[in-house]
């Protein structure tokens, strides 16, 4: 099977696809012969990935934590598409503050952006592909952050071990009716999140970017970051009918990283 057609005839419909992992995973289940819907809250940036790939993508602009998008999403799918095979889970944020300085308003919002849109995306997903009778994926955002926990980023850490759980619990729910739930897990990935993420880090640390890079490079012994086609890649296979056998894991892409 050539990569063109890996994913030949089936539909998937990704949240944040307007950029970072999220846009990768689009272009290769694109560029591998899905139809995808991009889903975003950043509807101009969504289009701008969805225009080189002309009816093969559509874009939903989408506020993740709120069921009826997500339904809306899902629903664009199968009008448009005829069906819904894979759905991923991809959106998430991430706050650097110390424990004493975190407000419970922030953590809620991690936790609504991170934990709950996934249990509905899960949730949506699951119930249109019960619907169309093929089965289906889901894969959901997880980390190492949700191995362990590390300091400065607390809320992360929780809603990383939730997206881990929650994967399983599903994973458990969901296999009778043939559809398969998994996580994946990136270590350091090369994205525009870094930019925002490195103003945080100097207001929590003094350190400026450059030394936050050096210190994340020195935890991963394979001597790069990874980036969005590394992690897209382990989600195309997790997609693909090879991994039948596969539901209810966390898997990782991390080049050996050393969570500090």
């Amino acid at each position: 099977m050539s990569n063109a057609s890996k994913h030949a005839g089936k539909v998937a419909v990704v949240t944040g696809g307007a950029k970072g992992i999220g846009r990768g995973i689009v272009e290769r289940f694109a560029a591998e012969g899905a139809s995808v819907v991009l889903v975003d809250i950043d509807e101009a940036g969504a289009q701008a990935v969805a225009a080189p790939l002309g009816a093969q993508a559509v874009v939903v602009k989408a506020d993740v934590t709120q069921e009826a998008d997500l339904e809306r999403a899902c629903a664009t799918a199968r009008e448009r598409f005829g069906r819904l095979d894979v759905m991923v889970n991809n959106v998430g944020i991430i706050q650097v503050k110390p424990l004493l300085e975190s407000t419970p308003e922030e953590w809620r919002k991690i936790l609504d952006v991170n934990v709950v849109s996934m249990f509905l995306g899960c949730k949506v997903a699951a119930r249109h592909m019960i619907e169309c009778g093929n089965g289906g994926v889901i894969l959901n955002a997880a980390s190492g952050a949700g191995r362990r926990g590390s300091k400065l980023v607390s809320a992360y850490c929780a809603t990383k071990a939730a997206a881990i759980n929650m994967t399983q619990s599903f994973a458990l729910e969901l296999a009778p009716h043939k559809i398969r739930v998994n996580c994946y897990q990136p270590g350091h990935i090369e994205t525009p999140l870094w930019d925002d993420l490195a103003v945080a880090w100097k207001q929590a640390t003094g350190q400026g970017k450059d030394e936050m890079i050096d210190l994340f490079r020195s935890t991963v012994p394979w001597g790069r970051f990874g980036t969005p086609a590394d992690v897209a890649a382990v989600c195309s296979f997790l997609a693909t009918d090879e991994a039948e056998y596969i539901t209810g894991q966390a898997i990782a892409m991390n080049g050996a990283e050393m969570l500090f």
